[in-house]
């Protein structure tokens, strides 16, 4: 299993937006996917709320004790992808969860106070000594800004912008809040529209940049049911024993 890691210090980035939209991305493209949360705000569970769909699931973990024999109970069971949406600033959470990642995507708007709100972040990637890129999101169609922008975060990363920067740049379109409060991806909103074609030329950045091959398997997603149907059953139990006594 290979775990993705959105984070960033910077309310606002689009982290939730992005997670969404590479899950589904990443779905249709033939993996098996979970999206996990562990920001209290609660921006995916309020998502999967609104759908209609279950085929995706948002599994809130809150403690950083948790992350990594989930982690582990996800990978054994078969699953390909966990997508994980942290918090704005730096927790005990988000460090486990960049702590125990593959890649860690950090998302930032092309201005001043995004780029400098990185650094804490790249520094927790680097002291795990964890894959980490940028992504440029929310930004204009053209101008100097973008370019700015890419070339600071590359300096501040000390590498070649094509090492660390991921494309395509993510444009500031309303698809993207549309979609989510209509409790969809931004492919499923508007499948044809350049917001969903950036969202997935993105997601087979990462493709490229794991080395990632997709397994379509029903077996797998019917073993991954099973077990959540497994906790939850003896997580329900519990709480009866708990009234009880």
């Amino acid at each position: 299993m290979h775990t993705i890691v959105l984070a960033t210090q910077k309310g606002g980035s689009g982290k939730s937006t992005l997670a969404i939209g590479l899950a589904l991305a990443a779905k249709q493209a033939g993996f098996t996917v979970r999206l996990i949360e562990t920001d209290p705000q609660g921006t995916l569970s309020n998502w999967q709320r609104r759908r209609n769909n279950d085929d995706l699931v948002v599994e809130p973990i809150y403690h950083a004790a948790d992350i990594e024999p989930r982690l582990k109970m996800l990978a054994d069971s078969g699953l390909q992808l966990a997508i994980v949406d942290t918090a704005a600033g730096l927790s005990a959470a988000t460090t486990a969860a960049i702590r125990h990642s593959d890649l860690c995507l950090i998302p930032a708007r092309p201005s001043v106070a995004d780029i400098e709100a990185t650094v804490s972040t790249l520094s927790v990637a680097r002291a795990w000594k964890r894959p980490y890129s940028f992504v440029l999101n929310q930004t204009p169609i053209r101008g100097q800004r973008i370019d700015n922008a890419a070339n600071t975060l590359a300096e501040e990363a000390a590498l070649d912008l094509v090492e660390v920067l991921a494309r395509p740049l993510i444009v500031m379109r309303n698809d993207h809040q549309d979609s989510l409060a209509s409790g969809l991806a931004v492919s499923e909103f508007a499948p044809n529209g350049k917001s969903a074609d950036e969202i997935r030329g993105l997601w087979r950045w990462i493709e490229t940049r794991l080395e990632l091959e997709a397994t379509t398997n029903d077996l797998i997603d019917q073993v991954i049911s099973a077990a959540d149907g497994m906790v939850h059953a003896a997580t329900e139990l519990a709480a009866d024993e708990t009234l009880a006594s």
